[in-house]
Order: structure tokens, then C-alpha cells, then sequence
């Protein structure tokens, strides 16, 4: 008996699937309705066999559908002396809500479906236009809507950072090499020292030498952390501030594509014929115009109030920046070691201290 009502539960699955793919739809009907209809139907089968696959199984699996065999008054849910009323109500409840969690899972599973076959139709339609419409503007087909003011302003930023960048690298290599120009004096100082000690016939002209090997020194690794901090902050304008400006110029180029986009699909159905369907599909054509519409305006908008505060960050920044850089070469190249230390105290520089060493005897000149 259990085989003969799987036989016929497969047979009626069937019979659906195929009334499902039969040609019941209408020859205007699109593609995405018959994958939606096999996205829905799809759990149902899956189900379908999962309970099929249930009955030789476990007790549950087995009283719904009476095939336990035996007298009738042993089984009847009125005869009293079976079990207590109380049990068959808690039995009835517990069928209850076990149909009840399965039709809740059914239509769990079906709303997921459904909900993701959605999201890839939205954007597999959008991936679609937007596709089409580059290559209508690569190839001078299409029509893109330009702000003229705007882009050329986005345009002189990415100008401004690649310039900024070549900057930036020749400044880091500025430190690199003069990084090793004091450890050299250092270490050209300390050979000095050692000589001065050790050949008496030769000792103030080493120790001359000596003293002005770590005055230069020092005075070099004062100039290296001002150079450092001018470093620091290019870097942080370049790789944050400005970045974190193009990412929005890159949000609205792409919410421009979409909105010219749909607004030539929603052109290329006005100029098709006026019936029931097509008036359909213009009015959902004009609401994703609009929305789209109010997204690439919104970030329009975005786009203009960053490049404005970018540029007086810019300015603030760069003034700054360029002053510190200026003082403390002028400085370091002219010998004024009181005003290379005053220039990172404008600042608010400081460096890590390698120890208080006394002033040597060229300092107090």
C-alpha cells in the first residue's frame, strides 16, 4: 500500500511539472515569469519527497496515515478505555503544530526562493542596461548626460593626486637617502673619536672632526623628522582625504550610467506601439527612472560638497606642510641649528630622544 501511494504521489508530481511547462502562459508572457513559476514550484517537490521518503520510518511518520492495522475499538479516538481525554488532545496538538511547523518551513523555503530569484532578476535587468548603455556611449550611439563644471573638477582632482603622488615618492626617497647620509656621519664620527684617542700626535685635528660629525648629526636627525611629518601628512591627504572623495565620484559615475541607462529604455518604449503591455512596462520604465533620477542628483550633490571641502583642506594643509618644509631645509643647509629646533616647535614636532647629551664645544660657538 505504501508503494502504491508513492507511485501515485510521484505520478501526480508529474502531471504538475508538466502542466507547469505545458504552454499555459500566454505567448506575451516573458522568460522571467516561467523561472519564477520553477524557482516557487521548486521547494514543493523537494518537500514532496522528503515525506514520500518518510513512511517506513519512525512512529510520527506512521499514524497520520493509518497504516497500522488492528481492531477498530483499539484504535477509536471515542473509545475512552484506550487512553485519557487529556492524552488525545495533547496527541491532536502535537499533529497540529507539527503541520503547522511544516507548512511554516514550506513557506520559509518559498519565500527565500522567491526572494533571491528577485534580487538576481534586479540585477541581471540592471547589469543589462547599464552594460548597453556603455557601449552606446563608447561607440557614439547613445546619448550621457554631462556636468560640464563638475567633471572638470573631478577631473583636476585625479590630476592634482597623481601629482601629489610624485611628490610624495620623491619625498620618502629625500628621507630614505638622507637617513643614510647620518648614519654615515655617525658612524664617520665615532671613527674619528676613536682615532683622536689613540694618536696623540693627531688628536685636536681628530677630535675637530669628530665634534663636527655629531653636530651634523644631530642637526640631520632633526631635519629628518620634519621631513618625516611632511611625509606623514601628504601621505594621509593623499591615500585618505582625497581617496575617500574619488570613491564618491566613482558612486556617482556609476549612478550616472544607471540613470542614463533607464532613461533611454524609458525613451525606446515611448516611441514603440501604445498597448495594455507596453503602457505596462513604460510605467514601471518611469519609476525606476525616477528613482534612479533621485540617486544620481543625491550624490551629485555629494560629489560637489566633498570637492569643495576637499579643497580647503587641500590649501589648509599644503600651506602648512610647505612652510615646515621650506624652514627646516633653509636651516639644516645654512647651519642655524636654533632655528631648525624652532621650526619642529612651531610645529608641534617631537623627536625620540637617543639621550641627553652635553653640548659640544661647537654649539656654545
Amino acid at each position: 500500500m505504501s508503494d502504491g501511494i508513492m507511485s501515485k504521489a510521484a505520478t501526480m508530481e508529474i502531471a504538475i511539472s508538466r502542466n507547469g511547462v505545458s504552454g499555459a502562459l500566454h505567448e506575451d508572457e516573458s522568460l522571467e515569469q516561467d523561472l519564477q513559476q520553477v524557482m516557487v514550484s521548486g521547494p514543493n517537490l523537494n518537500e514532496t519527497s522528503i515525506v514520500s521518503g518518510g513512511y517506513g520510518g519512525t512512529a510520527e511518520g506512521i499514524i497520520p496515515t493509518g497504516t497500522i492495522k488492528g481492531p477498530a475499538v483499539q484504535f477509536n479516538p471515542n473509545y475512552i478505555g484506550v487512553r485519557p481525554p487529556h492524552a488525545q488532545t495533547q496527541g491532536g496538538m502535537s499533529q497540529q503544530c507539527s503541520s503547522h511547523n511544516a507548512l511554516t518551513s514550506e513557506e520559509l523555503s518559498r519565500g527565500l526562493a522567491v526572494e533571491k530569484f528577485d534580487l538576481v532578476k534586479k540585477w541581471g535587468i540592471n547589469t543589462y542596461k547599464c552594460t548597453k548603455q556603455m557601449i552606446s556611449e563608447r561607440f557614439g550611439r547613445g546619448t550621457r548626460t554631462v556636468d560640464l563644471e563638475l567633471e572638470t573638477q573631478i577631473e583636476l582632482l585625479r590630476d592634482t593626486k597623481r601629482k601629489y603622488e610624485g611628490v610624495l615618492q620623491l619625498a620618502r626617497a629625500l628621507t630614505a637617502h638622507f637617513y643614510s647620509l647620518v648614519q654615515t656621519q655617525r658612524a664617520l664620527g665615532d671613527a674619528f673619536s676613536d682615532l683622536s684617542q689613540k694618536s696623540p700626535e693627531l688628536q685636536e685635528e681628530f677630535g675637530y672632526n669628530a665634534e663636527t660629525q655629531k653636530l651634523l648629526c644631530k642637526n640631520g636627525e632633526t631635519l629628518l623628522g620634519a621631513v618625516n611629518f611632511f611625509v606623514s601628512s601628504i601621505n594621509t591627504l593623499i591615500n585618505k582625504t582625497m581617496e575617500d572623495t574619488l570613491m564618491t565620484v566613482k558612486q556617482y559615475e556609476t549612478a550616472r550610467l544607471e540613470f542614463d541607462a533607464y532613461r533611454a529604455d524609458l525613451e525606446e518604449l515611448s516611441l514603440g506601439p501604445r498597448d495594455a503591455a507596453t503602457l505596462c512596462r513604460m510605467e514601471t520604465a518611469q519609476q525606476n527612472f525616477q528613482s534612479h533620477r533621485v540617486k544620481y542628483e543625491k550624490l551629485r550633490g555629494d560629489v560637489t560638497i566633498k570637492l569643495r571641502f576637499l579643497q580647503e583642506n587641500k590649501v589648509k594643509v599644503m600651506r602648512k606642510q610647505l612652510l615646515l618644509f621650506h624652514n627646516a631645509i633653509s636651516s639644516y643647509f645654512a647651519g642655524n641649528q636654533q632655528q631648525l629646533e624652532a621650526s619642529l616647535q612651531q610645529f608641534n614636532i617631537k623627536l625620540s630622544s637617543r639621550g641627553s647629551d652635553k653640548p659640544s664645544w661647537l654649539e656654545e660657538q
